[in-house]
């Protein structure tokens, strides 16, 4: 068991969460042709061989970092879409199904997919912009260049440099780490579609990349939290690296790291959690012999990040994508979740977190 800790963001005004709760059917669903809209339990595996195509290329075709990690609600395209059309002005057009998840809003889908909630409700004929249901199904237009429909080019006149495979390292990582994706690095390198690698493999890694690609921002924080959050920069910028090296995403890493410490390594609770992700002893010897085979410092703060960014990849793989059992089992313990569900006393703690991310979002 854990005890309630850690730095809640706050403003000058209220920041409110509304959970509406309700459960997910299974299996995945079909949006708009030819793609699914991922439901809880569904792995990239499963719809590969559910619709007759490969991992390797729905990673290709949706820009995947992580193939181990789909969350419920992502669209996934599983072929060059027969309902995209060009519009004559650069761009194509494209229509998605979105299913919604907890916390989410209009206003936030509308920035997500780059369009207007007054463009949603129309779609879908709402007439409440501040009422949409977990599990209700949106269909919402989606414009982008028309050389951004295409699956991304790998011989291009992009430099590349080569990195040695380290040991622990994974495919997935190098990918977020140098901000491409697996489906570039398989096809640079000639690699087979498992993405196996061997410590001491040289690959290519392409050098150029553009920068507004963050995955985190703090832009919504007002002055005062943008500042302090600056000020912090380098426990910043561990968590950063650290998610992207184990592929989870780096705004929710960012949102658990402010969470339980502000970014600050030298916090220690009273139930004796130390540091920026607030490990207890028994659990950094957990994730280094179970997860990491390494040694885990929890005083020493890229040690204590490493350790907590795996823990929470971890709690993500084992849940399917569902963030609010895998924050649950952050908060309260694994085996609590996985014999008596989400505690109410946690309820707080995982909105608080669903909030900074959202916040965190570039």
């Amino acid at each position: 068991m854990r005890v309630r800790r850690g730095v809640v963001a706050t403003s000058a005004g209220t920041l409110a969460l509304v959970l509406v709760g309700g459960p997910m059917m299974p299996g995945p669903a079909l949006a708009a042709a030819p793609s699914v809209v991922v439901r809880r339990g569904d792995t990239l595996s499963a719809i590969a061989a559910s619709f007759g195509t490969t991992v390797a290329r729905l990673v290709a075709l949706n820009h995947i970092p992580n193939p181990d990690l789909i969350l419920p609600g992502q669209v996934v395209v599983l072929a060059p879409s027969s309902s995209t059309r060009a519009t004559g002005k650069g761009l194509v057009v494209r229509t998605v199904v979105h299913v919604v998840r907890t916390g989410e809003t209009l206003t936030g889908l509308a920035k997500r997919y780059a369009t207007s909630v007054a463009g949603i409700m129309a779609a879908n004929r709402l007439t409440d912009a501040n009422r949409i249901l977990v599990g209700q199904r949106l269909r919402i237009t989606v414009s982008s260049p028309a050389h951004a429909a295409t699956a991304p080019a790998v011989a291009n006149k992009t430099a590349t440099h080569v990195v040695v495979v380290r040991a622990g390292e994974t495919l997935t990582g190098i990918a977020r780490r140098y901000g491409t994706s697996v489906a570039v690095l398989l096809k640079l390198n000639r690699l087979p579609r498992s993405g196996l690698i061997r410590v001491g493999q040289r690959l290519l890694v392409p050098t150029a990349r553009s920068s507004n690609t963050t995955g985190w921002s703090t832009a919504r924080f007002p002055g005062q939290i943008r500042s302090l959050m600056a000020r912090r920069g380098a426990i910043r910028a561990m968590i950063v690296d650290e998610a992207r090296r184990a592929g989870v995403p780096v705004a929710l890493a960012l949102a658990v790291g402010w969470q339980e410490s502000g970014w600050r390594q030298h916090v220690v609770s009273s139930a004796g959690a130390v540091g920026v992700m607030q490990l207890l002893p028994a659990t950094a010897a957990w994730v280094a012999d179970t997860m990491l085979r390494a040694h885990v410092n929890i005083h020493g703060s890229r040690s204590n990040v490493r350790a907590g960014v795996t823990l929470l990849k971890h709690y993500l793989l084992r849940y399917r994508g569902d963030k609010r059992r895998a924050l649950a089992a952050y908060y309260q313990g694994q085996v609590a979740v996985d014999r008596h569900g989400i505690f109410p006393v946690s309820e707080s703690y995982i909105a608080s977190i669903l909030l900074l991310e959202e916040m965190l979002q570039p």
